[in-house]
């Protein structure tokens, strides 16, 4: 799962819910919030996330 993640992050490939590309500037990885971490939701992978249990979002606000 998290192998997905690290491959998809390789390729610039962002998850369902990433807010931008890995590797944006001003983004950062985050827990995911619909799974909370684990990376399953109802015992499925989550599909926010892609199993991982991290997204990718902005940070900083400005």
């Amino acid at each position: 799962m998290a192998a997905d993640k690290l491959e998809n992050e390789k390729a610039n490939i962002p998850e369902p819910g990433d807010e931008a590309e890995p590797g944006t500037p001003g983004t950062g990885e985050d827990v995911c919030p619909r799974c909370n971490g684990t990376g399953k939701v109802d015992d499925e992978q989550c599909t926010d996330c892609g199993g991982s249990g991290y997204i990718v979002k902005g940070i900083g606000g400005a």
